[in-house]
């Protein structure tokens, strides 16, 4: 069984997509996690995502993999678990350019697409059942005005000890929203059968 959770930044698929996980008794997969990881390693190897060919050839070297462990999907990067580095606004905005790009959207679509051939999942993303799962048995895409999912990012940061002025985390939010909803390349929308 695979289900999707799709919807913007700071909405709260990630905990919601990990609860129903829980109570299903089924993995976890957190595909912003897969996309925030290669931002980090572009980050580490200097290169701007508006260099779309250095990019693809990049990708073809990069170590990134997905390990079932306890449940849940850990993300590696070379080997190493890259959760505790990933989780902060610079490296979110990087990943939402990173993720406009056709050339890191095909390396990870096989990527998550993989994970569930080892077994049941909650998958959560901005096109998880418009793209990666079309075929998913149940469908869910979550929203919440930009306010709110700006003020619940900002007391996560908070939460993390990371200074963070909420209006600027709703500027770039709503860069973020444009970004994912307007590129060409599975924008974030609703599937036609999600809840």
């Amino acid at each position: 069984m695979i289900v999707t959770i799709d919807g913007p930044a700071g909405v709260g698929k990630s905990t919601v997509g990990r609860l129903l996980a829980e109570r299903l008794r089924i993995a976890f997969l957190d595909t912003g996690a897969l996309y925030r990881a290669v931002a980090l390693a572009a980050q580490w190897a200097g290169l701007d995502p508006r260099d779309q060919a250095v990019v693809e050839a990049w990708l073809t070297r990069i170590d990134l993999e997905v390990s079932l462990r306890g449940g849940r999907f850990a993300v590696l990067l070379e080997g190493r678990e890259v959760e505790p580095f990933i989780r902060n606004e610079q490296i979110g905005s990087l990943a939402s350019q990173f993720s406009a790009l056709a050339p890191v959207r095909r390396f990870l679509l096989e990527t998550q697409q993989n994970a569930a051939r080892l077994g049941d999942l909650v998958a959560e993303g901005r096109d998880m059942g418009t793209v990666v799962f079309p075929r998913a048995e149940a469908k869910f895409f979550l929203t919440a005005t930009d306010q709110a999912r700006a003020h619940r990012r900002w007391l996560q940061l908070r939460e993390q000890g990371q200074e963070a002025d909420e209006a600027a985390v709703l500027a770039e939010l709503r860069q973020r929203d444009q970004r994912d909803e307007s590129r060409a390349l599975s924008p974030c929308v609703p599937a036609p059968d999600a809840v």
